[in-house]
């Protein structure tokens, strides 16, 4: 599968030529807070996507939650029937000055597979489906753009079906939910389906991860 990274990092350049960003450590992002921004996405189970994000340099928190159904404050058990129209996404609070909403978009496509319907792996239902959920005309032209160039150029040799639609509201999940990989790394879930996934985010995105 390493030629999708390559492919999508390709595209990502002709998108938008940006700077290279070398690795820096937790420290220094602590010490970089100035103005932040908010992207909310969804990859299949939040508990992989937050793993992810939490490992991207610039990026200062991930919290997993629900958007996108009608069901206030929904539950987690709710959610899993499929029924509340909610999809299992995380709320990433980053620095723009850092990392970009292009490059955490490049870094999305980039580790899950957009071209699934209603699935991530093992995990079905439309609570697992590839959504953006953009909070301004801003990052909804940067995602549907770069959704369109993915597809232009068939980077993953089938059609990019990732939602797009505007953020109405976000629920944060459980307690038990937040900064699940990293509490949790040798469960089996952990140790055989997100393991491997940030694996292949350092060897695929390492100018973009932190130095722990």
């Amino acid at each position: 599968m390493n030629y999708i990274f390559f492919n999508i990092v390709f595209i990502f350049f002709i998108i938008n030529s940006c700077g290279n960003n070398s690795s820096k450590s937790i420290g220094e992002k602590i010490t970089m807070n100035n103005k932040l921004d908010t992207a909310i996405f969804g990859g299949g189970c939040f508990w992989c996507v937050e793993a992810v994000f939490q490992r991207i340099n610039g990026v200062v928190k991930v919290e997993s939650g629900y958007s996108g159904g009608s069901k206030e404050n929904p539950t987690y058990k709710e959610v899993c029937t499929g029924n509340t129209g909610h999809a299992e996404v995380v709320r990433i609070t980053f620095n723009p000055d850092i990392i970009s909403y292009l490059e955490l978009l490049e870094v999305f496509f980039g580790t899950h597979d957009p071209t699934s319907l209603n699935r991530q792996g093992a995990d079905v239902g439309t609570q697992y489906r590839s959504v953006i959920f953009y909070l301004n005309e801003n990052q909804k032209n940067i995602a549907v753009d770069f959704k369109e160039k993915l597809n232009e150029k068939n980077v993953f040799g089938k059609p990019v079906v990732t939602e797009i639609s505007p953020l109405e509201k976000f629920y944060i999940a459980e307690d038990y939910h937040q900064n699940y990989y990293n509490n949790n790394k040798y469960q089996p879930y952990c140790s055989f389906i997100i393991t491997p996934k940030i694996d292949k985010l350092i060897k695929n995105f390492r100018n973009k991860i932190i130095i722990e």
